[in-house]
């Protein structure tokens, strides 16, 4: 291997597979997917679409094989509703999304933007048709919001990740109702210093439930003289207690390099905000916004990426889950 990295993610060789040239109407830009493997096998991509005014969408992509031959629906899937929830005023914004099988729905967390900012909302569907607001549930500044899949001590989970001028960290939530939430407790925090995840992290695609806990990629963002750099990082959690952090890891493992990840309205960045997992239950198939630009695929292995964990992540079993205890991220 030499001076090599390991590669964990590889790029697909039809990158970019969407763009907005591909839209059935007119669009500026289409980034930052939800993804979700439907019942019948198929892959459906809820993608963020954004106009020339500035204002996203919510837009629906679907193909048999999840790589190519994508039916976009003719008009927008889920678009702002500002009269009746004006905190989507300015648009909605990076879906993530969770099949709950207690409810036989899927859940569809996204960021509602208006007046006030951003913040967390939820809708629930069966079929990307018909949806049911739930409203804002975490108020501005918050974004990067995914629910578990299953409840704990009979409350749903939501990872989210509430910011300030200063720094911006992961947070877990609870809920007996999905509406009322609260016990909220510091899930990851930002690191210090000239670490790649510094002063700003935020969850990817939901948690990824695995026999070792649960696999959550998330992003951080180094800020240097001309901008900002995004890139993935990868820490795993306790199955039946998710705010317990067992291992981080300290290099980040897949960063803007291809001309499409470099390049656009946000250069220099890499965004996944959805995942399928594929029949054998180990290859990931990882859909993500390249410079909020277009929409990217990259392969990787859960098994490769739970072992890449135990030899680069650091064990954090004795210090995680305990709030107080967290005053010092470069610990981690």
């Amino acid at each position: 291997m030499g001076n090599d990295y390991p590669v964990l993610f590889r790029r697909h060789e039809y990158n970019p597979i969407l763009t907005a040239h591909d839209w059935p109407y007119p669009v500026h830009s289409v980034f930052n997917p939800a993804a979700v493997r439907l019942k019948e096998g198929s892959t459906l991509l809820m993608c963020r679409v954004e106009d020339r005014r500035g204002i996203s969408h919510l837009c629906a992509a679907r193909s048999s094989n999840g790589i190519d031959g994508w039916v976009i629906d003719n008009q927008p899937t889920f678009a702002p509703d500002p009269v009746n929830y004006p905190e989507e005023l300015w648009g909605i914004e990076d879906p993530r999304i969770t099949f709950v099988p207690e409810l036989d729905e899927y859940l569809m967390t996204y960021t509602a933007f208006g007046k006030s900012g951003p913040g967390v909302a939820i809708a629930a569907t069966e079929d990307f048709v018909k949806f049911q607001r739930f409203g804002m549930v975490m108020h501005a500044d918050d974004k990067d919001a995914a629910l578990l899949p299953r409840r704990f001590n009979g409350e749903f989970a939501l990872i989210h990740r509430p910011s300030s001028e200063l720094t911006a960290n992961m947070w877990i939530s609870f809920s007996p109702d999905l509406h009322s939430w609260g016990g909220q407790m510091l899930l990851l925090p930002a690191r210090r210093g000239a670490w790649w995840d510094a002063n700003k992290v935020g969850l990817s695609p939901p948690p990824i439930e695995t026999p070792e806990g649960w696999l959550v990629l998330y992003h951080g963002v180094r800020r240097h003289a001309s901008g900002s750099i995004y890139r993935l990082g990868l820490a795993l959690f306790d199955l039946e207690h998710p705010e317990i952090c067992l291992r981080r890891g300290q290099n980040w493992i897949f960063g803007p390099e291809a001309p499409y990840e470099l390049v656009g309205d946000v250069g220099s960045a890499i965004f996944p905000c959805g995942y399928t997992i594929d029949a054998d239950g180990d290859t990931i198939f990882l859909y993500y916004g390249a410079a909020d630009s277009s929409i990217c695929l990259a392969t990787g292995s859960i098994k490769e990426l739970l072992d890449w964990l135990q030899y680069d992540g650091s064990d954090l079993t004795g210090v995680a889950g305990q709030a107080e205890e967290r005053s010092d991220p470069n610990s981690w």
